[in-house]
């Protein structure tokens, strides 16, 4: 899991996703921790020890981007509970996130097929992927709408629905290293973007991915952009991270 810290000459510190929050083993319980289970953790991983590591502290961050609110991008808003520091997300995403939450809507039922039937009555559940301890109205929230915002000099936001409704990608024009593309959740792994393959049931709507796909692919053509995706360490071959900074 990425998160982005970006030092703007205008906005001061601005932060892309936050990561999975501290203890979320525990605010995640079963069965979602049983899924997305945490290996080779250290307290070094933590949101707030690796800004501090950048000579920053997380509460200098001036502004937060959401690319979406799945629990593992968005739970370390925790962090800016009360702070009122803005939190910029797709509306799209807001609302969906919200009502997911409310109405237990993102909650899956996997009923198998005919030919899979066995004697046995048999119910699957999914977890839902929104979660309540973060989508609280204590942080301040700044929806944007439409498919292009430039959120500050230099950083665009696409939205690129597909993997959620509201799902936005981040563009970064840096002076010396060219542009970058964070993609979040739109490619999980390097595979899904190089050959145009959506990640199953995760890619919640296909024809949206596959349109959100072309426009990605066309960005990057245009710009050259390096491409860093959101699980994925093949991408992260050869980067340093914090303290170090790219410019």
């Amino acid at each position: 899991m990425v998160s982005v810290l970006i030092e703007h000459p205008v906005d001061g510190l601005i932060l892309f996703e936050t990561g999975s929050g501290k203890d979320y083993p525990e605010i995640w319980g079963a069965p979602i921790n049983d899924i997305f289970a945490r290996v080779d953790y250290s307290e070094d991983q933590e949101l707030d020890v690796q800004i501090k590591k950048t000579g920053h502290d997380i509460k200098n961050v001036k502004m937060v981007v959401i690319g979406h609110l799945h629990l593992d991008h968005a739970g370390g808003l925790e962090y800016f509970r009360n702070t009122g520091v803005p939190i910029y997300v797709h509306e799209k995403e807001l609302k969906h996130a919200f009502y997911s939450v409310a109405t237990k809507s993102d909650l899956g039922k996997i009923t198998p097929l005919p030919y899979m039937m066995l004697p046995l009555q048999l119910t699957c559940y999914y977890p839902g992927v929104y979660l309540p301890h973060y989508l609280t109205f204590d942080l301040t929230w700044v929806p944007f709408s439409g498919s292009f915002v430039e959120i500050a000099q230099g950083l665009n936001l696409h939205h690129a629905p597909g993997h959620t409704p509201g799902l936005c990608i981040l563009q970064v024009n840096m002076p010396k290293t060219g542009t970058w593309v964070f993609t979040t959740d739109m490619y999980h792994v390097s595979e899904n973007y190089e050959e145009s393959v959506p990640q199953g049931w995760l890619a919640r709507e296909h024809d949206d991915w596959v349109r959100s796909n072309q426009m990605i692919h066309m960005l990057q053509r245009r710009t050259g952009a390096r491409m860093i995706f959101g699980h994925c360490a093949k991408a992260l071959e050869g980067l340093k991270m914090a303290p170090h900074a790219y410019e």
